[in-house]
């Protein structure tokens, strides 16, 4: 009994499994959905007009009664007695045997046997007729024939039918009559004339219709759904969501819809910031292009009208014009490498380079700069060769920009710490110096143009504000990765390249 039970509750779950199977699948196909929709409504309509068919066939039968096998056993009766006659050789005047063949076949009907005038030679115990009337007999079986098809069809009351052949004795032609009333049998059939048919199968196509619009109408509103959020959407509202419904092609569409939607959104709001930063970077070239152009203007009108006493005051006039000149072609150079650079329009002449080397080297040549700013360096280079494919000149130039931003935000005295070493197949490079301790929120925007820490604009020593920017994009245009940490008072910039 228990080997039973748990045969069928692992039978019961494989049905469960197919069932979820096959749910699956169709739901997650819309086409195999609108098949399987379809095959439903057609089953279901089909069922319907069967159960209605045998229902109403019920009231709709008739019955008759059928003489078809009746009147062909007289007819084979009579045949049989006609081909037995000859067959026998019988004389018409051979009484005896005649009268014998023609009673044994007397349970048919009455039987009887004339000459050619109609006159009754032999007849069963059942006739009593003496004088027959041959002609109007046969007229009477041509007329009826048509008749007696009909009583069979119908079920009709019949009468009483005539079977008449002409018989050959062994020495004079007669006829034999086969008279009787055949026996029926009571059938049944359906009415196929009746109206109620065609009603049934229109109601079945309008079951399966109505089937259909109700199984379809989730789906038909879902798609209205997509429709009125596209609209929403194509009408600005960027945050409208279509709600995800089900697992196939429709709910893939509304996901990408609303992917769509999130991308446009970002799209815009990504075109506005660039506005916004366009507006802000001709407001900042103004402000800084402005400073260093009006300190020019100012001194060199001191000289064009000789507004200086001595010459050391004329000296040190176009000393100080000539300084702020180098600063406003500093500001402009750098403007321009930057603009080629966030727009992937700086050329890489890429080589093989050992990065421990380059690195050296520049450090050495920095070491007059430390001294000036009482900084001391400290290395911690690794032993292991570290080549890099990268462009050594642009580099360079990147971890000139690192080195001076700490020169200028070192506490001084103070030191600056340089790191190199591999990890995770990546060569890293770690400047750290001690500083004003920058808030978390800040670090993110080191990177971008004209950013500056203490927000002020007017300091000559703070350089353009364009340095760390031009050093992100040409380390990203590389394949390189560069990011700053800030623990209290230690700054740490870090560049990393793929090995």
């Amino acid at each position: 009994m228990k080997d039973k039970l748990k045969k069928i509750n692992i039978n019961i779950k494989a049905l469960i499994r197919l069932y979820k199977y096959i749910k699956e699948k169709l739901t997650g196909n819309i086409r195999l959905e609108l098949i399987g929709t379809i095959i439903l409504c057609t089953v279901v309509s089909a069922v319907f007009f069967f159960v209605c068919m045998q229902f109403v066939g019920i009231f709709q039968i008739k019955k008759y009664v059928n003489y078809s096998d009746g009147l062909e056993r007289m007819q084979n009766e009579v045949e049989s007695l006609v081909m037995e006659i000859p067959k026998q050789q019988y004389s018409i005047y051979d009484k005896e045997n005649v009268q014998k063949l023609v009673d044994g076949h007397a349970d048919k009907g009455k039987i009887l046997i004339t000459d050619l005038d109609g006159k009754v030679i032999y007849k069963t115990n059942n006739a009593d007729e003496i004088q027959v009337d041959i002609y109007n007999v046969i007229k009477n079986i041509n007329e009826n024939r048509y008749r007696y098809q009909e009583y069979w069809r119908w079920g009709q009351s019949i009468q009483e039918q005539v079977f008449i052949y002409s018989v050959n004795f062994k020495d004079e032609r007669a006829y034999v009559l086969l008279k009787g009333i055949p026996y029926g049998e009571i059938e049944y059939f359906y009415d196929d004339k009746d109206i109620i048919y065609p009603i049934i199968i229109v109601l079945a196509v309008i079951l399966l219709l109505f089937l259909f619009f109700i199984l379809t109408k989730r789906k038909v509103l879902y798609i209205k759904d997509l429709s009125d959020g596209l609209i929403e959407i194509a009408k600005g509202d960027l945050d409208f969501k279509i709600a995800k419904k089900g697992s196939d092609e429709l709910s893939l569409l509304a996901k990408n819809i609303n992917n769509m939607s999130e991308a446009l959104k970002n799209k815009i709001e990504e075109e506005r910031r660039a506005e916004a930063t366009k507006n802000e970077l001709i407001t900042n070239i103004s402000h800084d292009l402005r400073t260093p152009l009006t300190s020019i203007i100012g001194y060199l009108g001191l000289i064009k009208e000789k507004r200086y006493q001595h010459e050391r005051e004329l000296d040190e006039y176009t000393h100080i014009a000539y300084n702020k000149a180098k600063k406003l072609k500093l500001l402009i150079d750098d403007l321009f490498e930057y603009t080629k650079a966030s727009n992937k329009g700086l050329e890489l002449c890429k080589r093989e380079i050992i990065l421990n080397d380059l690195l050296d080297q520049l450090i050495e040549e920095f070491v007059p700069v430390f001294e000036e700013n009482n900084l001391k360096i400290e290395k911690e280079i690794t032993e292991e060769k570290i080549k890099l494919l990268i462009d050594p000149d642009k580099t360079v130039r990147v971890f000139e920009n690192l080195l001076m931003n700490a020169v200028k935000y070192s506490l001084k005295p103070g030191k600056i710490k340089i790191y190199i070493y591999k990890e995770d197949n990546n060569a890293v490079v770690c400047i750290q110096n001690k500083g004003r301790n920058i808030p978390k929120e800040e670090l993110p925007y080191l990177f971008e143009r004209f950013y500056k820490t203490d927000k002020s604009r007017t300091s000559d020593n703070k350089g353009t504000g364009l340095g760390l920017a031009i050093a992100k994009s040409v380390v990203e245009l590389q394949g390189g990765n560069i990011w700053v940490e800030c623990e209290d008072e230690d700054i740490r910039f870090f560049v990393s390249f793929k090995c």
